[in-house]
């Protein structure tokens, strides 16, 4: 803040500080992915945020096997996470989300404690709704050979200990410790009470449904809740554009209205290519949108055996290539850059990729392992390059970023030239990173638009463009 100089007594040198000169444009995410889907564990309609797929599991639990028919309702948020996080991806806004009928109640599975004669001590309730903690073994093991009363929860290679002489040192021990169950309803008579036996819960109050047949309904629903987060990339785990798209272009156009632009990637329904131009890229094209294809070879970590590849659709292929996004700066392109996928579930021929291209599908195909053949969006507009999208996305927050302290600040001509200064470094720093080849700038208010409380900033961008294809001519003899 300004420091000013009220009474001047003593001769000398006087400085006033205006701190206006001072502001500069703080750092700006461009990497934060967003993804919705369907899950047997976690907090549903919540935004998690997750660093490393280890968390996505420990949150969200891991995910059921593929069925033989991808028409078959299965669990996409944790396999889309870890084609996520496979790609690269760092920081990710998780949602769970669930298709329930309203008659329907999502119930978390639950276990009494038990003094003798069945007298109920205290509840263990685990500690999200669905059918992931249906595996967790309770057992109680009596004081035995000098060894205290135990409470023991197992849920495959985890297993949680608390022993205690009584309910009240069990009751706390699980409170305290347990990532597990939460422990409700011990009354404060029963403390001294020894623990006898835990017991399941019925079947009528296991935990579930997980809701897993997902639709559009719950896509916008779990979309909405990343509308406010400083998302970049968004990702609909399991949704192909060919259904969902409009869904998707719905809140691309609510987030860039309310000044939170995102990219999209979604994959095809499909991998032939007729069926994927006349279904996906029909659905909608979109200077935000990116459809994927084809589809990826991936281990699922849910089957055993030599039987553990699978061939997923899309969508998740979307995920990977999401990931390797959020790994780049916003002027490098992905054209030609190696996405970690094992294989691919078709190799398209040269005039299949010529076509697909043509129609603004962002292929995978061989070459040096795994590549994007071209990193563009499926807007039918003269810049196509996803790098050009994101280059502006990022013009446009640090502007926003650089402008914001000084509302309501004075508006005349030195705020204006100092905010100019402001978005003047923010601009020349994006052409010394290459973002930019040029821009102009303009900060100006007419007298009634000062009186109003408004200073129009007028910028004109010039991105870097990427080199898509490089033509070599080789005389040999």
């Amino acid at each position: 803040m300004s420091e000013a100089i009220t009474e001047m007594i003593l001769p000398g040198t006087y400085i006033e500080v205006r701190s206006e000169g001072l502001i500069g444009v703080g750092g700006i995410a461009t990497g934060n992915l967003g993804v919705v889907g369907t899950a047997s564990r976690g907090p549903v309609g919540e935004a998690v945020i997750l660093g490393s797929y280890q968390e996505a599991l420990d949150t969200f639990g891991t995910y059921d096997a593929l069925p033989a028919s991808l028409a078959t309702p299965h669990l996409t948020l944790t396999r889309t996470l870890e084609q996520v996080f496979r790609g690269g991806g760092s920081t990710v806004y998780a949602v769970r989300v669930a298709n329930l009928a309203p008659a329907t109640t999502m119930r978390s599975m639950s276990w009494a404690v038990n003094a003798a004669a069945d007298a109920l001590l205290f509840t263990l309730t685990a500690t999200s709704p669905g059918t992931w903690a249906n595996a967790i073994t309770a057992s109680f093991t009596a004081a035995a050979n000098g060894n205290p009363p135990t409470l023991t929860l197992t849920l495959g290679r985890t297993r949680e200990v608390f022993p205690g002489a009584n309910a009240g040192a069990i009751f706390d021990a699980v409170v305290e410790g347990s990532r597990l169950v939460r422990a409700t309803g011990l009354a404060a008579g029963s403390r001294g009470t020894a623990v006898a036996a835990v017991v399941a819960a019925s079947a009528a109050n296991v935990g579930g449904p997980d809701g897993v047949p997902a639709t559009n309904t719950e896509l916008a629903a779990g979309l909405a809740l990343l509308a406010t987060q400083p998302v970049n990339i968004v990702v609909a785990a399991g949704f192909d554009a060919r259904n969902s798209a409009a869904t998707m272009l719905a809140h691309l156009e609510a987030t860039e209205n309310d000044g939170r632009e995102r990219i999209a990637v979604m994959g095809a329904s499909t991998d032939v290519p007729a069926d994927l131009v006349t279904n996906d890229v029909a659905a909608g094209s979109n200077p935000r949108l990116v459809l994927v294809a084809p589809g990826i070879v991936a281990d699922d970590a849910a089957r055993s055996g030599d039987d553990r590849r699978v061939r997923l659709p899309s969508s998740y292929a979307a995920a990977l290539v999401a990931g390797r996004m959020a790994t780049l700066a916003p002027h490098i392109s992905l054209t030609n850059k190696d996405v970690a996928a094992a294989a691919l579930t078709r190799d398209y021929t040269r005039a299949e990729q010529k076509n697909l291209l043509n129609n603004r599908v962002l292929l995978l195909a061989k070459g040096f392992g795994i590549r994007a053949v071209k990193g563009i969006t499926t807007d039918t507009g003269a810049f196509r390059q996803i790098s050009v999208r994101r280059i502006v996305d990022y013009a446009k927050a640090g502007v926003r970023l650089g402008a914001d302290p000084y509302i309501g600040r004075l508006n005349n001509s030195r705020v204006r030239s100092a905010l100019k200064a402001t978005l003047d470094g923010f601009l020349s720093g994006m052409v010394l990173d290459e973002m930019l080849v040029g821009y102009t700038l303009d900060v100006s208010a007419t007298r009634a638009q000062e009186i109003n409380g408004q200073a129009i900033v007028t910028m004109t961008l010039q991105p870097t463009f990427s080199i898509d294809f490089i033509k070599v001519i080789m005389n040999l003899s």
